[in-house]
């Protein structure tokens, strides 16, 4: 499966598609201003700026709109991964831990390198007809590319039944 370029991926580079993308499944995205600068079955990064919208009180990005950009790049690989299965799976994050470690300001930038561990999981549960779990971790850094933030995600996979 891995080194195909799925749909899903194409959507994802596509400027264009991936604003439709996200008006029809993820509006708050769009709203946001997310940016997704790097896609692929390995990796993707996914990126929020300070602005009017993603600020909170103390003048610096609203934790919630991290949160956003962390699952996005988790998330990217999660369905990448469904997808080059060719079969439906019932997802859902079931646990999310972060660390806050500097003030989020400019523009910060989300990585997930979990691309293989959602792959495997995925065809583990496939293989095995059973629900399977996998932690990915999305690490955000400022243009400065200091560690501003890091999330644990934990994504749960059920493969439907045909």
């Amino acid at each position: 499966m891995a080194g195909s370029t799925s749909n899903f991926l194409q959507i994802i580079r596509s400027p264009l598609r991936l604003k439709l993308f996200f008006l029809k499944h993820l509006p708050m995205a769009l709203i946001a201003g997310l940016r997704v600068p790097n896609a692929n079955d390995e990796q993707a990064s996914v990126s929020v700026s300070l602005n009017y919208l993603t600020k909170n009180p103390f003048r610096s990005i609203y934790f919630a709109c991290l949160a956003m950009a962390a699952e996005l790049s988790t998330g990217i690989l999660a369905m990448n991964a469904i997808e080059q299965t060719g079969h439906k799976f019932s997802v859902l994050v079931v646990e999310l831990k972060a660390e806050f470690t500097k003030k989020a300001v400019g523009k910060i930038t989300f990585q997930s390198n979990d691309g293989a561990a959602m792959i495997s999981t995925v065809e583990g549960c496939l293989q095995n007809n059973e629900a399977g779990k996998v932690a990915a971790t999305s690490i955000g850094k400022n243009e400065a590319g200091e560690v501003v933030a890091e999330f644990e995600i934990r994504w749960s996979f059920k493969p439907k039944q045909f």
